[in-house]
């Protein structure tokens, strides 16, 4: 080997010094700072810092309020007993409803029974209690879904009108016709 390979060579003949050794007992010398994650706990671990408890106050957001006060999208006639304005209101502002749902909804009241109306209407009645009880973080998705419903809503009346329009477009045409005896 040569003389510049060797390490006692090039420091001078000596070999570099050696780290202390370790305290009697062994191990490292004791961490000065704190362990990540949390404080000390009382029984010798730790404990993960603790985000502030969820403010779980209803925020009383009420549902349908985009909702105009008289609906006017037109329920087939029907024998039952309930209150029209009050039904379209909770049925327009369900939110748990899609568009179509919505729509068969109304088209099949005069097949539905007294029992089955007043079943809708406590259902529906009870989802707006249930998402008023919800806590403020909540209000801003409630209001996406209350606009997207809503612009749904107007959708479904603009539609019942277009076809309302439609049908007497035809009716006139068959009195027409009629009178010119075709």
């Amino acid at each position: 080997m040569a003389d510049d390979q060797n390490p006692q060579n090039r420091q001078g003949g000596q070999n570099p010094p050696l780290p202390p050794p370790p305290p009697i007992g062994g191990g490292f010398p004791p961490n000065p700072f704190p362990p990540a994650g949390g404080a000390k706990s009382g029984a010798g671990g730790f404990t993960p810092a603790q985000p502030p408890p969820e403010d779980t106050t209803p925020a009383n957001y009420k549902i349908g309020t985009k909702l105009p006060p008289v609906i006017s999208v037109q329920i087939p006639q029907h024998n039952l007993n309930f209150d029209e304005q009050n039904f379209l209101h909770l049925l327009a502002g369900s939110i748990s409803l899609s568009k179509d749902e919505k729509k068969r909804i109304i088209s099949s009241i005069p097949k539905l029974k007294q029992e089955q109306v007043d079943e809708l209407i406590r259902i529906f009645e009870e989802e707006q209690r249930k998402f008023a009880e919800l806590s403020a973080k909540h209000v801003d998705q409630l209001k996406k879904l209350e606009n997207q419903h809503s612009a749904d809503w107007q959708d479904i009346e603009m539609e019942q009108k277009a076809s309302s329009k439609q049908n007497e477009d035809q009716a006139q045409a068959d009195e027409i016709r009629k009178k010119l005896g075709l």
